[in-house]
C-alpha cells in the first residue's frame, strides 16, 4: 500500500509544477482516452444498434448506404451500421488494451524485480530470454502469438489480449531490472538487511515502489502500440473475428474493397479513430513522463523561472 501511495502521490503532482507543453499534452491526451473510455463503457446504450446487426423492424438496412439521417457513418456491403462498429470497436479495442496491459504488469513486474535482485544464472536465463523477444520483430511475434493462441481460445479477446503482451513483457521485465539493480545498492535497502529483513519484504516493502513508478509511462505508450498492433492483425484477418466483435482492423481490410467504388465511408471513421485513440494515449504517455520524471520537469521548468525573474 505504501508503494501505491507513493505511485498516486506522483501522478498527483500539481499542474503548476509541470511546464505548460507537458501540462496540455496530458490535458488533450486524457481527455481523448476518456472519451473513448466512455463509448466503450456505454456502447450498448450509445451505439444505435449492435455490431452485427444488419436490420431494424424486419427491414434490411442499406447495401454500402451513403451516411444519412438514419445512419449517420453510413452502412457497408455487410449491411452494418458503420457508426455502431466503430463505437463497438472501442470496447473491444479498451478491453483488449487494458487486458494485455494487465497480463504485462502481472508477469513482467515481478520477474524483473526478482532478475535484478538476485542475479546470477536465473538473470543471466531470463535475460537471455527476454532479450530474444525484444530482439524479434514485434509485429511479426504477434502474429505467431496469434496464430498459437487462436487454436487454443479461439478468436477471443483474451487470445488476442495475450498475443500483444508477449511483445511489452520483456520492456516491462528491462526496466524493472535495471532499476532494480541499482536500487538495490542504495543505502536504506543496506539499513533493511542490516536489521534483519528478509529478501521479500525489502523487495515488496523497499524496491517495489520505485521500480512502479515508471511502469504508468511504458503502460500509456505501450497501449498506444497496441492499438496499432490490434488493427494491424485484424486488417490481416488475425485475431478477433468481426462475427464475434466489432474491430476496427478488420473493418478496414473490408473497406479496402470498397474504396475503388467510391464508398469511402467504411474505412474513414474506423481509421479516424485509431489515429484518434493513440495520439491520445500517446499524449497521456509523454504527458506522465514530463510529470512523473524530475529531470524532464526540471529542464521545462527552468526557462520558465529564468524568464520570472528577469521581469522581476
Amino acid at each position: 500500500m505504501a508503494a501505491l501511495r507513493r505511485v498516486l502521490r506522483a501522478l498527483a503532482t500539481p499542474f503548476t509544477q509541470t511546464a505548460g507543453l507537458g501540462r496540455w499534452m496530458l490535458v488533450i491526451g486524457l481527455v481523448i482516452t476518456g472519451i473513448f473510455v466512455l463509448l466503450a463503457i456505454f456502447a450498448p446504450w450509445i451505439a444505435p444498434y449492435g455490431f452485427a446487426q444488419a436490420s431494424a423492424d424486419g427491414v434490411d438496412f442499406p447495401k454500402a448506404g451513403a451516411p444519412s439521417g438514419e445512419h449517420w457513418f453510413g452502412t457497408d456491403r455487410l449491411l452494418f451500421d458503420v457508426m455502431s462498429r466503430t463505437i463497438w470497436g472501442a470496447r473491444t479495442a479498451i478491453e483488449v488494451v487494458i487486458l494485455s496491459i494487465l497480463i504485462c504488469v502481472v508477469i513482467g513486474v515481478p520477474l524483473g524485480l526478482v532478475s535484478g535482485y538476485y542475479g546470477g544464472w536465473l538473470d543471466r536465463v531470463l535475460l537471455l530470454v527476454m532479450d530474444a523477444l525484444f530482439a524479434f520483430p514485434s509485429f511479426l511475434l504477434a502474429i505467431v502469438f496469434s496464430f498459437l493462441l487462436t487454436d487454443l481460445f479461439g478468436g477471443s479477446v483474451l487470445a488476442v489480449a495475450m498475443s500483444l503482451s508477449a511483445i511489452y513483457i520483456p520492456q516491462y521485465y528491462r526496466v524493472v531490472r535495471n532499476t532494480t539493480v541499482s536500487a538495490k545498492e542504495a543505502t536504506y535497502v543496506e539499513a533493511a538487511r542490516a536489521i534483519g529483513a528478509k529478501d521479500g519484504v525489502i523487495m515488496r516493502r523497499y524496491l517495489f515502489g520505485n521500480v512502479i513508478q515508471s511502469v504508468p509511462v511504458i503502460g500509456t505508450l505501450n497501449a498506444a502500440d497496441a492499438i496499432l498492433t490490434l488493427a494491424g492483425l485484424g486488417f490481416l484477418g488475425l485475431g478477433i473475428q468481426s462475427t464475434d466483435a466489432a474491430e476496427w482492423g478488420h473493418d478496414l481490410n473490408r473497406a479496402l474493397a470498397d474504396a475503388g467504388a467510391g464508398v469511402w465511408w467504411t474505412g474513414l471513421y474506423p481509421g479516424l479513430a485509431i489515429v484518434l485513440l493513440v495520439t491520445g494515449l500517446t499524449l497521456v504517455g509523454e504527458g506522465l513522463n514530463e510529470t512523473l520524471n524530475p529531470t524532464l520537469r526540471k529542464r521545462r521548468l527552468l526557462p520558465v523561472v529564468m524568464t520570472t525573474r528577469e521581469d522581476r
